[in-house]
């Protein structure tokens, strides 16, 4: 990622309008009556979500997890959308901020994906349309535009200006519930999460819930010093554990977006793990760790056939390595471009020319992946053609095609088979089932024909024989 020296070419073309100082002791009054028309609320029609994923997630309601990553919340809130059809469109909500007087508008990248229509309201309550000028997935930070005159914007400061325990304001729109203003301090920066190992986070106390993502972090000043993105919360709710992305970032993001369409980030294709004293002294042949140990090399990544499992990577041109800053100092690599780096191998320091690929996109979100189910009358029951997210979540990532089951009749003959909605149904017999065409057309199973189909459910496969009959 680059960092502050892009922010004065941003700022220089703004024209932006900047809060002032407010003294701490006077409260924050003056500050949000400047910086709060220049919040806005970000207005989502979401694309309906596939039949399959709404399988998955109906089979998968049940289970409890104590994956503590499972608590961190992409703070997108759909007050509207709770009580849609299955497969209709839903609303949601997200916050952002103008930028420069032109209307271009900052929010989270995860507000708007898959949207199928953005709409903006400003702190005056107009409702104006918003076409989406591009948006970066590793640091979740996208781009609007608004035609809408001229706008008041924020000024996008640097969060080196401030320390660990100054004051800062959030201001957003949690639960759909308006423009609301939260303070607290700077909590502690430089914070890394596993969901987005590319980002120093700015971390803060100042409360944050759903509906705040994409509305800005505030110093006394009335500067941006970041984003709000994500939250770390056992009950879904604020509990002073907010994460914020730093102004830097978004200063980089804002500039590559608009001169390029996108941003280009270094990747190596590797997996890492911390290196221990043990592991030390067995690779280095000394207590003190140093490097990060190579577990995976991605056959067709980059670094494949340069790189070994089981090296130690020491450095990347002149920045030590370890497991915890691998991730943001590859992306700071120019992809297309060779890296001297240093490595351990069989105990032997030597120098390696690594070729730096493109960072990928994460995955799509499998809301909106599949599409709408298929009625089987001979089997009574509903399947849709799975993906490899839904696959993936249903734990057979290794499967290739198959059919999810979306809905079953009580007494039909899936359903006293014992299929559940959630299975991955692979093959009819012998038949692999790539398509919902390919199960549609089976005959009507009987006790003196049935119909055996390989099943996978929470990742174990089995056999089940359709009758048509309650099963003993």
């Amino acid at each position: 990622m680059r960092t502050a020296w892009l922010t004065a070419a941003i700022t220089a073309a703004a024209m932006l309008v900047a809060p002032a100082a407010v003294a701490s002791n006077a409260g924050y009054a003056e500050l949000v009556r400047r910086a709060g028309p220049s919040v806005v609320t970000v207005l989502v029609e979401e694309q309906p979500e596939s039949a399959g994923q709404r399988a998955v997630e109906r089979a998968s309601a049940d289970t409890p997890t104590l994956d503590m990553r499972a608590f961190m919340r992409r703070m997108l809130s759909g007050p509207s959308g709770i009580n849609a059809a299955p497969g209709d469109a839903t609303s949601a909500l997200g916050s952002g901020f103008i930028l420069r007087e032109d209307g271009l508008i900052i929010t989270s990248r995860h507000v708007i994906e898959g949207a199928r229509a953005v709409r903006v309201k400003l702190a005056d309550g107009r409702e104006i349309p918003a076409r989406v000028i591009g948006a970066d997935a590793t640091t979740d930070i996208a781009l609007l535009g608004v035609n809408a005159g001229r706008l008041p914007a924020l000024r996008l400061g640097s969060s080196d200006t401030i320390s660990v325990g100054d004051p800062v304001i959030a201001i957003g729109n949690p639960f759909g519930l308006g423009q609301s203003v939260t303070a607290g301090i700077l909590s502690a920066r430089g914070r890394s999460l596993d969901e987005d190992p590319y980002i120093d986070f700015l971390q803060t106390d100042a409360a944050i819930n759903l509906g705040n993502s994409g509305g800005p972090l505030l110093s006394s000043s009335g500067a941006v010093i970041g984003i709000a993105t994500a939250i770390l919360s056992p009950s879904g709710g604020s509990v002073g554990l907010g994460f914020a992305i730093p102004a830097e970032t978004v200063a980089s993001v804002v500039s590559e977006i608009e001169s390029h369409g996108r941003v280009d980030r270094g990747y190596l294709g590797i997996e890492v793990q911390a290196m221990t004293p043990a592991l030390a002294r067995a690779l280095l042949g000394r207590a003190a760790p140093a490097g990060t140990l190579i577990t995976a090399v991605m056959p067709q990544g980059p670094a494949a056939g340069t790189l070994m499992v089981g090296d130690v990577l020491l450095s990347i041109g002149s920045a030590p390595i370890t497991s915890e800053n691998l991730g943001r100092v590859a992306a700071r690599l120019t992809p297309g471009t060779i890296a001297e780096a240093s490595v351990v191998r069989d105990g032997v320091e030597r120098p390696i020319a690594l070729t730096i690929g493109q960072l990928p996109d994460p995955p799509a979100d499998p809301r909106q992946s599949g599409g709408r189910d298929t009625w089987v009358p001979n089997l009574e029951l509903g399947v849709a053609d799975s993906t490899l997210e839904i696959r993936q979540a249903l734990k057979a990532p290794d499967e290739i095609g198959g059919l999810i089951v979306t809905q079953l009749r009580p007494d039909g003959a899936g359903a006293l088979a014992g299929l559940k909605i959630g299975d991955l149904i692979t093959h009819a017999g012998s038949k692999h089932l790539d398509d919902v065409a390919d199960l549609a057309m089976v005959s009507k199973p009987s006790p003196s024909l049935p119909l055996l189909l390989r099943v996978i459910r929470k990742g174990a496969p089995s056999f089940v024989a359709v009758t048509g009959n309650a099963e003993p």
